[in-house]
């Protein structure tokens, strides 16, 4: 399984980006799979989840971090088996090394050990 995360880059505060993740391997729709981020001496952290089919789940319900709701929106494209996290609103405080990562299983959790492949990050950088 391989995850290539793409759309970092660097924008003003107020902007906005979207980030893709492109899975090769593994089909997205039966698993969860999750944006998380690192800040420069921060630890990871979840940013948006969205769930996969499941037998307790239809699949495409999604989750968000407080910082982040209302301002990101995560969803996937089955025909092109790609994540997106599309950020609007962007802040100074939502830069950092974006990762996508996919769970075997379809719930989603915010825990890093659920997610056992990972993308290699993008970088997004907000200016003030």
């Amino acid at each position: 399984v391989q995850l290539q995360a793409s759309g970092g880059g660097t924008v003003q505060a107020g902007g906005s980006l979207r980030l893709s993740c492109a899975a090769s391997g593994r089909t997205f729709s039966y698993y969860a799979t999750a944006w998380f981020r690192q800040a420069p001496g921060k630890e990871r952290e979840f940013v948006a989840g969205i769930s996969g089919v499941g037998t307790h789940t239809a699949g495409g319900n999604t989750n968000y971090a407080d910082s982040v709701k209302g301002r990101f929106t995560i969803s996937r494209d089955d025909s092109k088996n790609t994540v997106y996290l599309q950020m609007n609103s962007l802040k100074a405080e939502d830069t950092a090394v974006y990762y996508c990562a996919t769970s075997d299983f379809p719930i989603i959790t915010h825990g890093l050990p659920s997610y056992h492949y990972w993308g290699q990050g993008t970088q997004v950088t907000v200016s003030s």
